[in-house]
C-alpha cells in the first residue's frame, strides 16, 4: 500500500490577475458622483437612490463643459448601461476624453478596456500605457494591474523587480489584491529578496480584508512555522476561513488537520467533509484521500465502490508535473481493485465517468 500520508502543500499560488469586473463599476461612479461639484455644493442621491439630475445633465457637463468627471461618468454609465443603453464602444469614447484630460479614473479604465478587449481591440501594450498613467497619479488599482503586466509580460517586459515596484505601491495604500501578490513575491525571492517574515506580513495584512487565498497562504505558513511561530490553531483558524469561503485546497488542508488532530480535536468524519468538499472541486489529492477514506472506512462506512471511483478520478486529474502523486493513486487503485468483483468495478468506473465538478 502507498504511504498516504503525503501532503500537497499550500504554496504561493500563480498571481492572480485581477481585471476590475463591470460591478465594481458602479462604485467608482457612484463615488465620483457624490464629490462632483456643482458651485460649492456636492451632487447627491435622494432616498431612493436616483441621480438627482437627467442623463442629459451629464452630457450637458460632458460636451459643453468638457468636464472629465462627467465624462468619466457617462463611461460608467454606458460600461453598466445604467441609464443608456450598455455600449462599451460608448463607454470607451467617454472614458478616452476623460482620460486624455488626465483624470486617473478614466486612464485606469482605459487600461481595463484594453486589457478585456472591451469596446476596443485587445491590445496588451495600450492597457499597460493607461495603467501606467494612472499608476503614476497614485491609483491603487492601477498600480496592481501595472505589477500584472509586469509579472506575466504583457505590454512590457516581463521584470520581476518592476511587479514587486509597483505591488508594493498599491500594497501600501490596502490594495488586498497587491498585499498578497507582494507576499508571494517574498516567499519565492522574485524582485525582492527572499524572505518569510516579510512573506507573512503582506499575507496577514491582506487576509485581514478577507483575501481567500492570503488566508489560505498564512494558515499554511502557520502549519510549517516559516516566518511565523509554528502554531497549530492558528493554522486550523486561518484554513478554515479560507475554507468556509470555498477554497479547495485549504479545505483539503483543514481536512488533514482534522484527521491528524493538529489545531483541532481529531475527528475523521469532519476531516471526511472537507476532503469531500474539495473533491467536489476537482481536486484530485482531495479525491485522492477521499477515497481512501472510503477504502479504509475512516470517518464512513467502507465502500470499495465510491473508494475506487473517487481514487480512479485523482489518478485521471493529476497534471504531468504531479506523476508521484498519479503513480501513487494508479497504485492504490489497484489495490482497492483488488478486493472487489467486476460488477463493483464496472459500477465504480461508471460513476467516475459520469461524475460532474460540483457533485460530491
Amino acid at each position: 500500500m502507498p504511504d498516504n500520508r503525503e501532503q500537497k502543500h499550500l504554496t504561493p499560488a500563480d498571481r492572480q490577475r485581477s481585471v476590475v469586473p463591470r460591478s465594481t463599476l458602479a462604485s467608482r461612479g457612484l463615488e465620483l458622483a457624490l464629490n462632483v461639484r456643482q458651485g460649492n455644493q456636492r451632487m447627491r442621491y435622494d432616498e431612493n437612490g436616483a441621480y438627482p439630475e437627467t442623463v442629459r445633465w451629464w452630457y450637458y457637463r460632458a460636451e459643453e463643459q468638457d468636464d472629465a468627471d462627467a465624462q468619466y461618468m457617462l463611461g460608467v454609465m454606458y460600461d453598466e448601461g445604467d441609464g443608456v443603453p450598455q455600449d462599451d464602444a460608448e463607454a470607451v469614447r467617454w472614458y478616452r476624453r476623460a482620460a486624455g484630460q488626465g483624470l486617473a479614473d478614466a486612464q485606469f479604465m482605459l487600461g481595463i478596456c484594453y486589457a478585456n478587449g472591451e469596446g476596443v481591440p485587445q491590445d496588451d501594450v495600450e492597457a499597460a500605457r493607461w495603467f501606467r498613467l494612472s499608476a503614476e497619479q497614485g491609483d491603487a488599482d492601477a498600480q496592481y494591474n501595472l505589477g500584472i503586466s509586469y509579472a506575466n509580460g504583457e505590454g512590457v517586459p516581463q521584470d520581476n523587480a518592476e511587479v514587486a515596484r509597483w505591488y508594493r505601491q498599491a500594497a501600501e495604500q490596502g490594495n488586498a489584491d497587491a498585499q498578497y501578490n507582494l507576499g508571494i513575491s517574498y516567499a519565492n525571492g522574485e524582485g525582492v529578496p527572499q524572505d518569510d517574515v516579510e512573506a507573512a506580513r503582506w499575507f496577514r495584512l491582506s487576509a485581514e480584508q478577507g483575501h481567500v487565498h492570503a488566508q489560505g497562504l498564512l494558515g499554511h505558513i502557520y502549519n510549517k512555522g516559516h516566518g511565523v511561530p509554528q502554531d497549530d490553531a492558528e493554522a486550523a483558524r486561518l484554513l478554515r476561513q479560507a475554507a468556509e469561503q470555498g477554497f479547495a485546497l485549504a479545505q483539503l488542508s483543514l481536512g488533514f488537520m482534522y484527521d491528524e488532530g493538529r489545531g483541532v480535536p481529531q475527528d475523521a468524519a469532519e476531516a471526511v467533509r472537507w476532503f469531500r468538499r474539495a473533491a467536489g472541486q476537482g481536486l484530485a489529492l482531495a479525491q485522492k484521500y477521499l477515497g481512501l477514506m472510503f477504502y479504509l472506512g475512516n470517518g464512513v462506512p467502507q465502500d470499495y465502490i465510491q473508494a475506487h471511483k473517487w481514487v480512479n478520478l485523482a489518478a485521471s486529474r493529476f497534471s504531468g508535473s504531479e506523476r508521484k502523486f498519479r503513480d501513487d493513486a494508479i497504485q492504490l487503485r489497484s489495490e482497492i481493485a483488488s478486493k472487489m468483483t467486476p460488477v463493483q468495478i464496472a459500477e465504480a468506473q461508471r460513476l467516475a465517468r459520469e461524475w460532474r465538478p460540483g457533485q460530491r
